[in-house]
């Protein structure tokens, strides 16, 4: 029996070291696993928002060794008054109002600074759109019409096969994807999980089988679908995504501080919502598209594609908000307005007519409740119209 007892706390002392050595070699996949399922904890979301780089792989994208090409400030605005209501009620952590190219409001909440880089969220999927129309400009790309498996072959056999580069732009790939953050085992958080633990998002994608509509048919929202995209300009050009958005734009607009992206363990750029960037610099963004893709002097994005991306383009339900090319279309929009949108309240508004840019970020447990969206476009709206 003494023995039996001395060779079991022997076996238990081994067991013991085995898993500390394991749980120590794959520390920094269980503190970015830990990470993600605390990162919309309330007492941590604002700070975990501004701090996307201590918690996941990352890939800093060069500014560039130029001058930093300073916004103009104009004169102060003065906005209306249910601002203040808005700001609490939404959690806004930062806003920055331009008015024909000139700050003319800008502030920060809860603790957040103008240096702070927050994270975009779905905001980054119009900064890939943006890139797509370079490169397809520059005649990488033949064909909004040519099927995806042409420039990610990768992709052949998987729901992908048979959408068209348009599907994915617009958000009709047809494929099974549940987008819900609240559902534990929903594939939007299974993805993120496989993101914290370093695995390949492109093998994620490849993965997805089941397609619940015809490519092209019905809009629906699954940001699967811009990882694709991005998928697609790395085939088109043999080059990462990262790289070229510095060089094609980060460099050109002369960004305040350099962006990061979020990276998978294949350091492929989390493009569907991993870019981290000043609120000034996501402003400086909206208002280069609101000049038609021009920045001093400098045709960054093509116009004609400016134009048709923000334009209401994808199968969405009559009545509903619209969607273009990764762009936002609001119910009863005006030629020219438009935005970027992401999860928790992040925004870029561009109100081409009235010469504004809206930039806010925010840590809005209530981002999905009913009204929420809509309560947003309207405050950005009456801004406009009253400044």
């Amino acid at each position: 029996m003494r023995k039996f007892i001395k060779y079991s706390v022997r076996g238990m002392l081994l067991l013991a070291i085995i898993l500390a050595a394991v749980a120590f070699w794959q520390r920094e996949k269980i503190i970015r696993l830990m990470a993600v399922n605390s990162l919309f904890a309330q007492e941590r979301i604002v700070n975990n928002f501004s701090n996307m780089d201590t918690m996941f792989l990352t890939r800093l994208l060069n500014r560039g060794d130029g001058d930093v090409s300073p916004l103009p400030t104009g004169t102060a605005a003065a906005l209306p008054d249910a601002v203040n209501d808005w700001i609490r009620a939404r959690s806004v952590t930062s806003l920055v109002v331009l008015k024909d190219g000139a700050v003319v409001a800008e502030d920060y909440f809860l603790d957040t600074t103008p240096d702070d880089l927050r994270i975009s969220w779905s905001v980054a999927k119009s900064f890939l759109s943006a890139l797509f129309g370079i490169v397809m400009a520059e005649g990488q790309i033949d064909s909004l019409d040519d099927p995806v498996t042409k420039y990610a072959p990768s992709l052949s056999g998987s729901a992908y096969d048979g959408a068209t580069l348009r599907n994915v732009l617009n958000m009709a790939s047809g494929v099974r994807f549940n987008e819900d953050y609240l559902d534990f085992n929903s594939d939007i958080n299974r993805m993120g999980r496989v993101l914290a633990l370093g695995w390949s998002m492109d093998g994620f994608a490849a993965g997805i089988s089941d397609r619940q509509y015809e490519p092209g048919k019905t809009w629906q929202y699954v940001s699967i679908d811009t990882h694709v995209i991005g998928m697609i300009i790395r085939g088109a050009t043999g080059r990462g995504v990262a790289e070229l958005l510095e060089e094609k734009i980060i460099i050109p607009m002369g960004l305040k501080a350099a962006p990061y992206y979020v990276t998978d363990g294949e350091g492929v750029a989390f493009v569907l919502g991993g870019l981290n960037v000043t609120t000034r610099d996501y402003a400086r963004f909206g208002q280069m598209f609101l000049n038609g893709g021009r920045w001093n002097g400098v045709q960054i994005v093509p116009e004609d594609w400016v134009n048709a991306s923000t334009r209401a383009s994808a199968p969405t339900a009559a009545g509903s908000i619209s969607y273009g090319y990764q762009w936002w279309v609001p119910v009863g929009a005006n030629e020219g307005e438009y935005m970027a949108r992401g999860i928790y309240g992040q925004y870029i508004y561009v109100n081409r007519p009235l010469g504004v840019v809206i930039a806010t970020t925010a840590a809005d447990k209530k981002f999905r409740e009913a009204g929420v969206s809509d309560q947003n476009i309207a405050m950005f709206r009456l801004i406009a119209n009253q400044i």
